[in-house]
């Protein structure tokens, strides 16, 4: 009978829901409730900002643009990445996609450099201090396994529709790698250097600035080739929220079935995606040798 009413109670308490939901949407309304101005502040600037980096891509003569890309690829990459982005661009033009590759261009771009500029301290942060490593360490796994739809939601509450929420869920979702990899290449420096530069009465910035990060650069430049990858794909699911570019063609075409153009977009998409992968792997591995001799 004891037993009995044992397992009762803890089935009982079992089957009581913990109420996380309703505390995570707590927290979120709070945030909008206090700290609505903050956010407005932001979602202006920002806003603003974006624009006028998609109005100046647009403006370059698309003639110019292709010829810029294309030179950069060669004298940073190779000439097949020259050939494939001069060969990509000219078919994303004559698809008639050349204005939402560049608001999708500078979407990620902008993203990116809010990433960097976040991620490369906080990664020297988690390099240099245990304490912080252990404590970001486990919130960049939790970042980085929760579906990147669910970015989407507080992104919304923040900011309304558009594309300052997605770029404010972009960067949540991509500033993982570049943190993770700045904490690895500056780890990764031999500690003979170090004991070398404190020899030499190196101060600590110094050592970080002249010694560290030219050495961890390679890796530092590998993480932030993720993070445009990460960036470029968020973008594209932002569109639901209304980010424009190429995940609205996308989007358009799913909800539409239309499957010509959604093809074509995912096309101009990867056409992107592979431009900036051969660029900054071509930096990162440029780096590396540099470093090694």
């Amino acid at each position: 009978m004891i037993m009995q009413m044992l397992n009762l109670q803890i089935l009982g308490f079992l089957n009581t829901k913990v109420p996380l939901g309703d505390a995570i949407e707590a927290f979120i309304n709070f945030l909008t409730g206090n700290f609505r101005f903050i956010f407005r502040y932001i979602s202006r600037h920002l806003d603003a900002t974006l624009n006028g980096f998609e109005n100046l891509l647009i403006a370059i003569p698309i003639i110019i643009f292709i010829a810029l890309i294309t030179v950069a690829a060669w004298k940073l990459a190779s000439n097949a990445a020259a050939i494939l982005s001069f060969l990509g661009l000219l078919l994303v033009y004559n698809l008639g996609l050349w204005e939402a590759t560049m608001s999708t261009l500078s979407l990620v771009l902008t993203a990116t450099i809010i990433s960097i500029a976040l991620g490369v301290p906080i990664g020297i942060l988690t390099a240099k201090k245990q304490m912080a490593n252990r404590i970001i360490m486990p919130i960049l796994d939790f970042m980085q396994t929760m579906p990147a739809f669910v970015y989407l939601i507080p992104a919304v509450s923040f900011f309304g529709m558009g594309k300052v929420p997605a770029v404010f869920a972009t960067v949540i979702f991509a500033i993982p790698p570049s943190i993770r990899l700045t904490n690895l290449g500056i780890r990764q420096v031999p500690v003979e250097l170090i004991e070398a530069a404190d020899a030499f009465g190196s101060t600590a910035q110094q050592k970080l600035v002249k010694v560290q990060l030219p050495l961890a650069l390679s890796t530092i430049m590998a993480g932030i080739n993720q993070t445009i990858m990460l960036s470029l794909s968020m973008v594209v699911i932002s569109a639901m929220i209304g980010a424009g570019g190429l995940g609205r063609e996308v989007w358009n075409g799913i909800q539409r079935l239309w499957i010509g153009s959604a093809f074509e977009a995912g096309i101009a998409v990867v056409i992107l995606a592979m431009i900036l992968d051969r660029i900054t792997q071509s930096i990162a591995k440029k780096n590396k040798k540099i470093g090694s001799e």
